[in-house]
C-alpha cells in the first residue's frame, strides 16, 4: 500500500480527510499540522503521497515539496485563487492539485490515480537492474580472470559460469565471485 500523510493547518481538517481516505480503503498513515512533522514522517518512507493545503503553520506547500524525499508525490488542495499561483512543476516534480471546496469522489479518485502511479514507479524500480559498485565489479572481473586462466575459458564463458552458479545457489554475482576466488586460490 502507498503511504499517505495528510497535512493541514487545522488538525480537524487533516483528521477528517484522513478518515475519508481510510473509509475508502487507503492507508493514511498520519494527520499533522506542520510541514516539519510531515517531513519527519516522510523520511521514514521511500515513496508515498503528501496531501496538503497551500499554507501550513510553518511553511508554504512549495517549501514542503523541496524538503520531501524524491519518491514522495504531493497533492495540493486549495481554492482556485491560490491554485492559479501554483507552479505545477515544483522542484522538478509534478504537483497534483484539487480545488476547494472538495468533493469526496474527486479526492478518492485522485488519490487512487496517484497511488497507482506510485505503485508503477515502485515496480519499475524493482525490475531495473541495480548499479554495481566499482569494488563489486572488480571482484567479478578478478573471478572471471581466475576462471579464464585456470580453466581456459573465454571471458564470456567465465561470466556465464559465475552467473549460472549465482542463480543456482540463489546468491548475488558478487557473493558467487567471492566464493570462486576463495575456492580457487588454494
Amino acid at each position: 500500500m502507498t503511504n499517505i500523510i495528510v497535512v493541514f493547518p487545522k488538525i480537524e481538517d487533516a483528521k477528517s480527510i484522513k478518515n475519508v481516505l481510510v473509509r475508502n480503503g487507503f492507508s493514511a498513515m498520519a494527520a499533522c499540522t506542520t510541514g516539519a512533522q510531515a517531513i519527519g514522517l516522510a523520511e521514514d518512507y521511500t515513496n508515498g503521497i503528501v496531501i496538503c493545503g497551500y499554507k501550513l503553520i510553518d511553511m508554504l506547500y512549495s517549501e514542503l515539496l523541496d524538503c520531501l524525499p524524491e519518491g514522495m508525490q504531493m497533492l495540493l488542495m486549495a481554492s482556485n485563487a491560490y491554485l492559479g499561483e501554483v507552479n505545477l512543476k515544483g522542484a522538478g516534480r509534478d504537483i497534483v492539485c484539487l480545488s476547494m471546496p472538495l468533493k469526496v469522489h474527486e479526492l478518492v479518485s485522485t488519490v487512487d490515480m496517484m497511488c497507482q502511479s506510485v505503485e508503477r514507479r515502485r515496480r519499475r524500480q524493482r525490475l531495473s537492474p541495480r548499479e554495481r559498485k566499482p569494488e563489486e565489479l572488480a571482484l567479478i572481473k578478478e573471478a572471471k580472470c581466475l576462471l579464464m586462466e585456470r580453466n581456459h575459458m573465454s571471458e564470456e564463458e567465465a561470466y556465464r559460469y559465475i552467473q549460472k552458479c549465482s542463480m543456482d545457489s540463489s546468491t548475488s554475482m558478487v557473493e558467487t565471485a567471492k566464493m570462486v576466488l576463495t575456492t580457487m586460490q588454494y
